[in-house]
């Protein structure tokens, strides 16, 4: 039997084994998968050795593999990519990307020039290295975290642009010469004369030949290393087109000036200023590119920036400088005024003011002082303090803000699918073009026709712009995302992006959202028989076993009376009913209506003032003692300052608002009112949450649902979009598609703001790029000749290209200015 090549065989790591049954299970269910040859699962290591007859499915066999009851271990991996300019380079590298067995799924960006991976756990990387460079590319190995730290490296997108830079000015400085000579021949009679009778026609020629020869393989030697490979491999990409149209001027000029008697009779011309300038122009249009593909991405150099680079640590008896990825948890770290906070941690001594603008988007320093927390990238001003380090490294908020960037600017949205499928054939569809030009030129075109069919077919080729659609959408979504979160808004998942520009109805939770979080004890009303004070330690002796809101505020509040809270015995909580429980021998109840009504319990006495209360927009809580009603507690819970502002924003946008709470109906009704909120749906239990977003649904209504994101992941799932309220200390809010770095609800009008821009951005550049191609290859091509005798020079045709991808990067930057709230 013949070995499987390594190219066919893939490795998985499995979970869920136990004994041999399942190894047997597992084989089985690989076995059944059309094109897997052989399949050897070991349970000691539990693995999965995987050989396929033919092209690997890996995707078919996980899949097999979870139908048979077990989990296939995958992991995330991000790679940076060298050597990308075009949409046909990206889906040439994810092509080779997804051919390497192990890989589950692959993602290209052009914009940041990283791919992001699904892949089998432990898949050597070597395999993605080999894989790109056979595709013609290379991946960009990381810079060690003690390096960058020590010494930060030059940008990497400076250095290129710089490079760049470099090349045109020298291929300028050769360029011209040319260009005046020939064309200033062309235009200038008496320029004409002087070549003539100075130079001479074949000295210019030989000149010109000298000059354009170093232009293409100087300067332009960058296009020939990349393009000339990719047209070998059968995948030409934008460097080919250049190779092909500039190398096609420039050998029909060199046979005209030493071989003129193999051309046809009134053909022998030279085009060598075409060849020099086209090289000129495209080199001009990728500086130009470089230098806005490096300001796109300027919102995360910003926030890199914000971490410093050293803190001064307790270390060996004194506070010494060390560099910040040395510092661990637990190490004491002393601030001095004007410094960054180099970590997350808590203050343990000082007082000082920190400017938390960076996070909270306020202006105003915050006071710390012993047991507050402290982020690092904040700036301490005026004070000075010690504080100890509980997250570093990767796991503090400036971290998750920077990753969670990243990967939004990386993602591709489902609209780049379609780019993606146009582009797939884009560029040999125009070679395709330039080759029918050339020929239609060559049999039905006018004297000289070769000299004819030559430019046209060079200016097809020249004119086509794949840089443009590929930039298009990516670009975009990397300055709309790092824009946000210089908002405050972070896009966890970038498909958040398409939805939420959709979005009908803003679904938004009560407390913590629209409230403050912080709920107060107003008020207490007692029957007959039952002392305030009584009740009030009662009441806080079993709400001391809570953790709601409510519960804190009715302990506080019997806390600052002083009341001693007795012990509880068989504490019940239920989500959504209350809590009981015997406190020193007496049953307690404490909860909503329907708590009492289902043990019972007549609350007619209080019925009355909980009406009075809820129309006041306090939630009203009974309580029963021994099986009557004892009380009745008012809490309310303070609007935040921002929510009605917000709620106006949103209307503004022409989105409607719901709240989901509950609460008492009489009491959300009050605050719906006093917000203008369209739609109120009171009274659901927890679980209930995603079937009022469900019914919301209904219609078609496409909904976005606004919670804290602990107990409101369900529902936060359930909605087209989920908007966490962040805390400021802890945003790794999984079941969430955007998270609001701050509790302020203003940052949801501007997340869909933002949404909204964006894709009106991505439109304009997809309109440019496509509309640009569809419309300027025909005129490349010469349909407009036979109209009004016009022809398009490859030397506008060149510039026209240059500028197709700096308008889609320039327009793209626009959205660096928005600031709608």
């Amino acid at each position: 039997m013949t070995s499987t090549s390594t190219q066919h065989r893939a490795e998985i790591a499995v979970d869920g084994m136990s004994c041999a049954s399942c190894v047997r299970r597992v084989e089985k269910a690989i076995l059944a998968v059309p094109g897997v040859a052989a399949a050897n699962v070991n349970l000691a290591t539990e693995r999965a050795s995987i050989e396929f007859a033919e092209k690997p499915d890996l995707p078919s066999v996980l899949q097999a593999i979870e139908k048979a009851g077990y989990s296939p271990r995958l992991e995330q991996r991000n790679i940076e990519i060298e050597g990308m300019s075009c949409a046909s380079c990206v889906r040439r590298a994810e092509k080779a990307l997804q051919a390497v067995p192990g890989v589950v799924s692959a993602s290209v960006n052009l914009a940041t020039e990283k791919a992001s991976l699904t892949v089998a756990e432990g898949l050597a990387e070597e395999r993605l290295e080999e894989a790109i460079a056979k595709a013609g590319y290379a991946v960009r190995k990381p810079v060690a975290a003690e390096a960058e730290t020590a010494s930060p490296p030059e940008d990497r997108r400076d250095r290129e642009t710089t490079h760049l830079a470099g090349l045109t000015l020298i291929s300028a400085l050769l360029t011209l010469p040319v260009f005046i000579v020939e064309m200033g021949s062309h235009l200038i009679p008496a320029m004409h004369m002087w070549v003539m009778d100075t130079l001479g026609m074949g000295f210019s020629w030989r000149l010109q030949f000298v000059l354009a020869s170093l232009v293409l393989f100087g300067p332009g030697l960058t296009f020939f290393r990349k393009g000339v490979p990719a047209l070998l491999r059968g995948g030409p990409d934008m460097n080919s087109l250049v190779v092909v149209g500039a190398s096609a001027a420039w050998i029909y000029s060199v046979i005209a000036t030493f071989a003129p008697q193999l051309m046809p009779p009134g053909t022998v011309n030279v085009y060598y200023e075409a060849a020099a300038v086209i090289v000129t122009l495209v080199l001009l249009g990728r500086m130009l590119e470089s230098r806005a593909k490096g300001r796109t991405s300027q919102a995360i150099k910003r926030l890199v920036n914000l971490a410093p680079k050293t803190a001064r640590v307790w270390r060996d008896e004194s506070f010494v400088d060390l560099p910040v990825y040395k510092i661990a948890p637990g190490d004491l770290i002393d601030v001095r005024p004007g410094e960054r906070i180099a970590v997350d941690g808590q203050v343990t001594e000082g007082h000082s003011f920190v400017d938390e603008s960076m996070i909270t988007g306020e202006p105003v320093p915050v006071e710390k002082t012993p047991e507050s927390a402290v982020t690092g990238g904040t700036i301490n001003t005026t004070g000075a303090f010690r504080f100890r380090a509980e997250k570093v490294g990767s796991a503090t908020l400036l971290a998750q803000i920077i990753r969670m960037v990243e990967e939004a600017q990386g993602s591709k949205l489902p609209v780049q699918a379609m780019v993606d499928r146009i582009t797939a054939w884009f560029v040999p569809a125009v070679m395709a073009a330039a080759t029918l030009t050339f020929l239609i030129w060559l049999i039905f075109g006018p004297s000289p026709a070769l000299a004819h069919a030559l430019v046209n077919a060079v200016a097809v080729l020249i004119i086509a712009c794949p840089c443009a659609m590929g930039l298009a959408t990516p670009t975009s979504i990397m300055v709309g995302t790092g824009r946000a979160a210089e908002l405050g808004v972070l896009f966890r998942k970038g498909e958040a992006l398409q939805s939420l520009k959709d979005i009908s109805i803003i679904a938004l939770d009560k407390t913590g959202t629209l409230t403050l979080g912080k709920p107060e004890l107003t008020e207490i009303i007692t029957t007959e028989g039952h002392v305030r004070g009584d009740i009030l330690r009662l009441a806080a002796s079993l709400e001391a076993r809570s953790e709601h809101p409510v519960a804190n505020a009715i302990v506080r509040a019997a806390q600052d009376e002083g009341a001693k809270l007795a012990e509880v015995e068989d504490f019940k909580a239920e989500p959504g009913f209350g809590v009981s429980g015997m406190v020193e021998g007496r049953s307690v109840v404490i909860g909503a209506d329907r708590a009492l009504q289902r043990a019972g319990i007549d609350i007619s006495a209080l019925a009355a003032s909980a009406e009075r209360l809820a129309r006041e927009a306090h939630t009203p809580l009974y309580i029963a003692v021994d099986g009557s009603a004892a009380a009745l507690i008012a809490v309310a819970d303070p609007i935040k300052e921002t929510t009605p502002q917000a709620i106006q924003a949103l209307h503004v946008l022409g989105l409607k608002v719901a709240m989901i709470t509950g609460d008492n109906r009489h009491t959300a009704e009050a605050i719906g009112r006093k917000l203008g909120i369209d739609q109120i749906v009171a009274e659901v239990l927890p679980q209930g949450k995603v079937e009022a977003i469900e019914r919301l649904k209904s219609g078609g209504n496409a909904v976005a649902f606004v919670g804290d994101g602990i107990n409101d992941a369900p529902a936060l799932s359930a909605a087209d979009v989920g908007i966490a309220i962040g805390t400021g200390s802890d945003i790794a809010i999984e079941s969430a598609d955007v998270v609001l770095i701050t509790g302020d609800l203003t940052g949801v009008s501007r997340a869909v703001g933002l949404s909204k821009a964006v894709f009106a951005n991505i439109r304009q550049n997809l309109f440019w790029a496509f509309g640009y191609n569809v419309l300027l290859i025909p005129v490349a091509a010469g349909l407009l000749y036979p109209v009004n005798g016009m022809l398009l020079s490859p030397i506008f045709a060149a510039a026209a290209m240059g500028l197709s991808s700096v308008f889609v990067l320039t327009n793209a930057l626009r959205l660096r200015a928005y600031n709608k709230s």
